[in-house]
């Protein structure tokens, strides 16, 4: 029941409304594993990825997905190497210190008076190098993402469409590391997936209803507000 209402968010997750990554990690950590799940999530993601990619796809800016992708790219490759041989225990550790990081930075940047879009090439490399190394180790990338795409103030469904390219094309990069090299993806592992699935979609359409729903305003709060509850989840493990 827990792993199929985490289906069900990350369905809900992938239609716009972010910040539910940790609440879904934590979830599927408390019943597989916390290695064991990343290889269990892998197909659940890319799952919604192909749904919001489709949905989405009128609305995604490229020129922010080129900026930022390379560095993820870089990023997935250190999670590889420095994640493989992690003890669980770190590997947790290390999870719960990446959202609070995150959370911390959200919520400074909002808070900011003088919230200038910032352009300089750095800010998309730390955020992507982050992002990447995170959505490797944890699947947790989505914190990074959101506050390099709520600086540069995107709209929602911009916001959304971009994410959902971006994502897309960052998750199947994963794949292969998880087959061969960290051995999470196996035909055991697909076989739980596979019966997650359903409540992805079920999720997803659910998620499309709620986000029309929302404003550009109350949206950036709102992915603040879940990404603070999810960091307060992972500490409370």
């Amino acid at each position: 029941m827990i792993a199929l209402g985490c289906a069900l968010l990350l369905g809900i997750a992938k239609s716009g409304i972010k910040g539910l990554a940790v609440l879904i990690v934590t979830g599927l950590a408390l019943v597989y594993g916390a290695r064991e799940s990343t290889g269990i999530l892998m197909p659940l993601l890319i799952c919604g990825d192909i749904l919001a990619v489709i949905y989405y796809k009128r609305h995604v800016k490229w020129i922010y997905l080129v900026k930022l992708l390379p560095w993820m790219v870089a990023g997935v490759l250190v999670g590889v190497f420095l994640g493989k041989d992690l003890p669980e225990d770190l590997f947790k550790s290390g999870m719960a210190v990446i959202i609070l990081l995150s959370v911390v930075m959200m919520y400074y940047w909002e808070r900011k008076k003088n919230q200038q879009v910032p352009t300089h090439w750095s800010f998309a490399a730390l955020m992507g190098m982050l992002a990447g190394f995170t959505t490797m180790v944890g699947n947790l990338a989505g914190a990074f993402s959101n506050i390099y795409f709520l600086a540069i103030k995107l709209p929602k469904n911009e916001f959304i469409g971009t994410a959902a390219w971006l994502f897309f094309i960052i998750n199947l990069f994963k794949v292969p590391f998880h087959i061969w090299s960290w051995g999470t993806i196996n035909w055991t592992s697909v076989q739980v997936s596979i019966s997650l699935i359903p409540a992805v979609i079920l999720g997803f359409g659910l998620g499309v209803f709620l986000v029309k729903k929302i404003n550009n305003e109350k949206y950036r709060q709102l992915i603040l507000l879940l990404t603070g509850l999810g960091g307060l989840a992972i500490l409370l493990q």
